[in-house]
């Protein structure tokens, strides 16, 4: 597993070993021990999986402390475009954001700590994606950022998603005080 650190602390990239072969392909998506010598000492508690058609935004959401969840994100069938938002107020790069394409031919993993808001857009038929979590999903400390906010300026590279109700009442990231 090959990790690649990104220009945000703590959020990395990750690049599985994919053996190939005529039978189709094989590779880990996790091992603690493999992560654990990368110090991505995570336990996980959950796991998570949806299904979407293309142009499904789902986000920018994050569970507030004592329930932060840190995520490792991928890709199982279709694309998406991940975004993770630094919601910690004492980062350097607090506000800022990273993107990446997670599709089914890359295999990558995102991996994003607690203290980050997080968000995809399926950009294909049938997406499915998949995480785990590293804390227990609380609807009282679930909180979310507005998909489209200005002050943010993610080029989602589209105008007009289709968004459940709770992420249409997403907080504007100056009227948002971060608890992390």
């Amino acid at each position: 597993m090959e990790l690649i650190k990104t220009p945000i602390e703590g959020l990395v990239v990750l690049q599985p070993k994919i053996f190939h072969d005529g039978r189709g392909h094989f590779y880990e998506s996790y091992n603690r021990e493999v992560f654990s010598k990368l110090g991505l000492d995570y336990d996980f508690v959950q796991d998570n999986q949806s299904l979407s058609q293309k142009g499904v935004l789902r986000g920018l959401h994050f569970q507030n402390p004592p329930h932060a969840q840190a995520k490792l994100v991928r890709v199982i069938k279709g694309a998406a475009l991940d975004v993770a938002v630094d919601i910690r107020k004492n980062s350097p790069t607090y506000g800022q954001h990273y993107s990446i394409r997670l599709d089914e031919q890359n295999k990558t993993l995102f991996m994003i700590p607690e203290g980050f808001a997080h968000g995809f857009l399926t950009l294909e038929d049938d997406t499915i994606f998949a995480y785990k979590c590293s804390n227990f999903y609380s609807k009282a400390s679930e909180e979310s950022l507005l998909w489209n906010d200005p002050d943010l300026g993610i080029d989602w590279g589209i105008s007009d998603p289709q968004l459940s109700e709770k992420d249409l009442k997403g907080k504007n990231f100056k009227d948002f005080s971060s608890r992390f």
